[in-house]
């Protein structure tokens, strides 16, 4: 009985470790270097893009400006007869007129009147200088004979040089007369555009009221407005690209630079003459830029710039293929181009599209620019 029980114990302690000598194979390294390694995931591109290389070109320096559209000058046009009654009005707002051209009139019955009178006078004037000329003559022959006394004489001389005088007179008020006859048709001083017209058939107006009011020559101006400090870079004779409110764009050139500078703005006046084909009209305000030469800047396309938060971005491509994020300054624009005027290197490979949507550190598949235009 004894022996069956040790039996029994010597059973149960081989099995004991016949399991812990299974259970410490299946931990043991060489077990665990047995088994086949899991997969190791790879990296995907978060995006495929087209890259490029800042371009170096030329691109034109401008000054840029605003200011108004204003005539070049005006003329005012007004009656210079006083107390007469418009008769007609022949132009009105917007008309083109010429040197000389009659623009109204006024009624003339009366001051026509004033110079048959003025005529009548002058005539009497001469008829009684041509009696005391000949008075004046003959005394004068006399004189010498004794037959006429020296007060006789001298009072047929004084009453020759009064009758001349009274001639020149009734010659001066003749002309006044006809002067106002002129008066009664206004005449354009110059060629030109009417800009405004006060005058109405049937006023009746005093001297030196305003009939109308006229752009000499149709000649427009560019009022623009340039800080001090910039003057000296817009001399006379710079070209101007000037783009009026309704967006049209005028070609003009700097014609003189004012000689003062607002003491409140710190700005002075640039006068730039424009065609007279140009479309604009005086009032309308415009927004130009001076024309100052060209220089070399580095320039990507609009697309590869990138704005967050405030800031201009670009992404740069590494070897790898990962983009960073850089941060650059921005100068001109010149069609799809923008200037770079630091942060960046000439050969940097940039992200060209689809920027947008990167982060920094994002892995991208590269599409050289040239190759993206072939397929």
């Amino acid at each position: 009985m004894v022996r069956k029980s040790i039996f029994i114990v010597a059973a149960a302690v081989a099995a004991l470790a016949v399991g812990t000598a299974v259970l410490f194979a299946k931990q043991s390294p060489s077990a665990q270097s047995a088994k086949p390694a899991a997969p190791v995931a790879t990296a995907k591109p978060a995006l495929t893009v087209t890259t490029t290389q800042p371009a170096t070109s030329d691109l034109a320096i401008k000054l840029a400006a605003n200011g108004n559209i204003m005539a070049w000058q005006e003329a005012s046009i007004g009656a210079e007869a006083n107390g007469l009654r418009l008769t007609d009005v022949r132009v009105n707002v917007g008309d083109r007129v010429e040197r000389g051209q009659v623009l109204a009139t006024f009624a003339a019955e009366t001051i026509a009147a004033d110079v048959a009178q003025a005529k009548a006078n002058v005539a009497e004037a001469e008829a009684n200088a041509q009696e005391s000329a000949a008075n004046g003559d003959r005394a004068r022959r006399l004189q010498p004979t004794g037959a006429m006394s020296a007060q006789q004489i001298n009072q047929y001389l004084t009453a020759e040089s009064a009758a001349k005088a009274r001639v020149q007179a009734a010659l001066a008020t003749l002309h006044a007369q006809q002067l106002r006859m002129k008066f009664t048709r206004v005449i354009a001083p110059d060629s030109g555009i009417i800009s405004a017209r006060m005058a109405t058939v049937g006023a009746v107006v005093g001297a030196g009221a305003e009939l109308f009011r006229m752009i000499r020559q149709g000649r427009l101006e560019w009022r623009a407005e340039v800080m001090s400090e910039e003057l000296d870079r817009v001399p006379p004779g710079t070209a101007v690209t000037l783009t009026a409110a309704n967006g049209a764009k005028i070609q003009g050139k700097v014609r003189i630079i004012a000689p003062t500078i607002d003491p409140q703005t710190r700005a002075a006046l640039v006068y730039v003459d424009l065609p007279n084909d140009s479309g604009a009209v005086a009032g309308m305000f415009g927004t130009g830029q001076f024309e100052l030469g060209s220089s070399g800047a580095l320039t990507v396309p609009q697309q590869a710039v990138v704005m967050r938060d405030g800031f201009t971005y670009v992404f740069a491509i590494n070897a790898e293929r990962r983009v960073a994020q850089v941060k650059v300054a921005t100068g001109r624009r010149v069609g799809d181009r923008i200037e770079i005027t630091h942060g960046l290197k000439a050969e940097t490979l940039i992200a060209a599209s689809g920027a947008g949507f990167l982060n920094d550190g994002d892995l991208v598949n590269n599409l050289p620019q040239s190759n993206a235009a072939r397929q």
